[in-house]
């Protein structure tokens, strides 16, 4: 076998190699048994295996994934339960969440409406994720970041079968589609529609401005 320790890299047999650890007062450990020869290191196996699991856990904290849901004002309940489920589900596999409300038109005039809704998803979320970031105004847009909780502390709302596999892909497909079918659909001034709005065809009612009706020979 090819036994490494310090800065030493030899080929020994088993027993030489067995002879050279107990010497140095240490341990034998295979690290590359499929490697011909096989791979083994002289080391303290206590402190190596803490070194191997201290680098996996760096590593998974590396490749963590972060997605995002957008959010409009005037969602509907059916879609706002399909987003959250995509959300728990997200979260249920270790992903960050950056949740977007975006305002478009009109809807700039009622910010208190979109920090309603994003606290309302922060509150269905709790059983999943704990937020980074808080509800805050961004430009024409409220962003809030949320990360999971621990596996074993998560309670999901809207999903019970967050065992399964979860297609990350035709959840990315969905969210893009609803996008752009709600920009197709919703002009950008016609967003949001407030009833104390005045209907244009007031101007032409033939009233003068004092709003009385005008008398014979006067001009229209």
């Amino acid at each position: 076998m090819r036994v490494i320790y310090g800065e030493a890299n030899a080929v020994m047999s088993t027993k030489r190699a067995l002879d050279k650890a107990k010497q140095l007062g240490l341990d034998l450990v295979e690290v590359a048994g499929n490697a011909r020869p096989p791979v083994c290191r002289i080391v303290d196996y206590g402190k190596w295996r803490y070194e191997q699991s201290k680098q996996k856990k760096d590593k998974k904290k590396a490749t963590v994934k972060e997605k995002e849901l957008k959010f409009r004002v005037r969602i509907e309940e059916h879609d706002y339960r399909m987003k959250l489920t995509r959300a728990e589900d997200f979260l249920a596999h270790g992903c960050k969440l950056r949740m977007q409300l975006q305002f478009r038109g009109r809807e700039n005039a009622h910010k208190e409406l979109g920090f309603d809704l994003m606290k309302r998803v922060r509150d269905d979320l709790v059983g999943m994720g704990h937020v980074d970031l808080e509800p805050k105004l961004n430009n024409r847009s409220i962003l809030m970041m949320l990360s999971p909780l621990p596996k074993e502390k998560q309670k999901p709302k809207f999903r019970k079968d967050t065992d399964d596999e979860i297609d990350f892909e035709a959840h990315e497909a969905a969210e893009a589609a609803e996008e752009a079918a709600h920009h197709a659909e919703v002009p950008d001034d016609e967003a949001f529609h407030d009833p104390e709005d005045h209907n244009d065809d007031d101007v032409d009612s033939g009233l003068d401005e004092s709003g009385d009706e005008p008398e014979d020979g006067e001009e229209e």
